[in-house]
């Protein structure tokens, strides 16, 4: 998946099959690409983070983001002391094995993307308040979840789902930001894009052999029922 060209994959450890155990061969594999590895990490929690930034992630996606007090603990842990919170250790992948050296730590954090999910309405109501925080680089919105807790599960084309968007848009338009989203339809990236995102997840390795499989199927036994059809003389 790193090679096809995407600009960075996420190796998602809250809904994926993978944990912890399984994520530095993850990492290793996308980093001999020019893909950018990113972790969604299980939960919201400063070990969580700065286990994925030590293996080398180059960016964190936080679920469940409600407010942006949490959207400052976030960013204290994608920094080290004395200006945030993540634990340091040289000698790890994420630390470049020692040779980011004791003068280098204070701006490791400089070269990492925070990620933060927009998917409740508490985090809807405080999007202004969450872009505006230091070291948050992207608000990301998780249609499902938000559309479910909004009251129109899985209608991403509801006024109300369609208000939500334009309201992170401008919230993170007015603070730097930038805007994010999972697109279920490419035909909708466009539409996202006139809005003012600029940061699309397309898909997920299940959808997309659930669709591949799919098709492969369809046409299989399309050509199966038209060579069983007898032939008119």
């Amino acid at each position: 998946m790193a090679r096809i060209g995407l600009d960075w994959l996420l190796i998602d450890l809250e809904h994926g099959t993978s944990d912890e155990s399984d994520l530095l061969p993850l990492l290793l594999a996308a980093g001999a690409t020019d893909t950018t590895p990113l972790v969604r990490v299980e939960s919201g929690e400063r070990i969580r983070v700065g286990r994925a930034l030590d293996m080398g992630a180059s960016g964190v996606m936080i679920p469940q983001v409600h407010s942006a007090e949490q959207a400052r603990r976030v960013a204290a842990w994608m920094r080290t002391q004395p200006a945030g919170d993540r634990g340091i250790a040289l000698f790890t992948r994420g630390m470049d094995y020692g040779r980011i050296g004791h003068a280098g730590v204070a701006g490791r954090h400089e070269d990492l993307l925070a990620v933060v999910q927009i998917e409740s309405r508490a985090a809807l109501d405080e999007a202004e308040q969450i872009a505006r925080v230091d070291g948050i680089d992207v608000l990301f919105v998780g249609p499902t979840d938000l559309t479910h807790a909004l009251g129109i599960p899985g209608q991403i084309g509801h006024a109300t789902y369609q208000e939500a968007i334009r309201r992170v848009s401008e919230a993170v338009r007015s603070a730097g930001k930038a805007a994010g989203v999972l697109v279920w339809n490419p035909e909708d990236v466009g539409r996202y894009r006139a809005m003012g995102f600029s940061f699309f997840a397309i898909s997920s390795e299940a959808s997309i052999l659930d669709r591949a499989l799919r098709t492969e199927l369809d046409s299989a036994r399309h050509a199966a029922a038209a060579a069983s059809k007898p032939e008119v003389s």
